[in-house]
């Protein structure tokens, strides 16, 4: 998400981008009568199993409770949704590939919910408001191979896809801050602000279609200026740049919630010097915007 963190969830329109990093899932029916879920990084290590069982959808066993109980729900709610959905008695080995590393916050989560939501033949959206808190855009994202604006309220979700690619992407970088930050307890933390929160949704508004329209790299670090100045307030938080990188020449923009996974750094000084910049600072996972970005047209250009 490149605008209206925290907003989009008072109704805030939001400008969301699907990255080239995803996750897949492989299913095989068998004839043994649990699911047997495993879950592999981007090494092709495993870091998750769990042993379900389709009667009560129970974890037999597994090597995180936490995460069984994550997909328990998940596929619970499959079920709500579509009642033939695992009623057969078959069992299931099932395998997801993380493409990027799992602490990034890329959406293993969203793009899982978007996954099961597809093998349960049931909307993604759906599937994910009976299941969880969250605004829902990284579901919507997860099944877009463009950007997407998307804006919700208590009685409907709206997102559209849209062609956004500024002139100077050549000047964005995704910098990893080395630390995942966990959506709930951000969540938590935004609605205990309370006040002044569909003014912010608002204002956040009008960034994002100011975003839209932005056509310079002066601009572009203007708008990322006020929009971080304008949740720094809300939040009682500083923005990253001043806590962290005053001294950087460009302009610094926290990504989701505050305080851990990506940052979007916007400058003229060129690669090599971004990359010492931020790795002087202990921070090493430097990735430009084209190379993080999705883009159908460009990968249909060179297969």
């Amino acid at each position: 998400m490149l605008t209206s963190e925290y907003g989009v969830l008072d109704g805030a329109l939001a400008l969301a981008i699907p990255t080239k990093f995803g996750q897949k899932m492989t299913t095989k029916q068998t004839r043994k009568s649990d699911l047997f879920w495993k879950s592999y990084d981007k090494n092709d290590e495993e870091w998750f199993s769990a042993q379900i069982s389709l009667y009560d959808f129970s974890a037999v066993k597994t090597t995180d409770e936490e995460k069984a109980t994550y997909l328990q729900k998940l596929l619970k709610g499959a079920v709500r949704l579509n009642s033939e959905f695992l009623s057969k008695w078959n069992g299931f080995d099932v395998k997801t590939y993380l493409e990027f590393d799992k602490d990034w916050g890329l959406g293993s989560s969203s793009s899982l919910t978007y996954m099961v939501a597809e093998w349960a033949d049931v909307n993604p959206l759906l599937l994910h408001f009976s299941c969880f808190n969250g605004s829902g855009y990284d579901v919507a994202c997860a099944g877009s191979d463009s950007p997407i604006t998307y804006m919700t309220d208590a009685e409907s979700v709206n997102y559209t896809q849209v062609d956004y690619f500024p002139k100077f992407v050549d000047k964005l970088y995704f910098i990893y801050q080395n630390k995942k930050q966990p959506s709930k307890s951000a969540i938590e933390y935004y609605l205990k602000k309370g006040k002044k929160r569909k003014t912010l949704a608002k204002k956040q508004t009008e960034l994002t279609n100011s975003f839209l329209k932005c056509q310079s790299l002066s601009k572009f670090i203007e708008l990322m200026t006020e929009h971080e100045a304008l949740v720094s307030e809300h939040l009682g938080l500083a923005p990253v740049k001043t806590e962290h990188f005053s001294d950087f020449k460009g302009g610094i923009k926290s990504l989701g919630a505050w305080g851990g996974d990506f940052i979007l750094a916007a400058t003229d000084i060129g690669h090599e010097a971004v990359k010492a910049y931020f790795s002087s600072k202990g921070y090493d996972t430097i990735i430009p915007y084209e190379e993080m970005i999705y883009q159908p047209d460009a990968v249909l250009e060179t297969v």
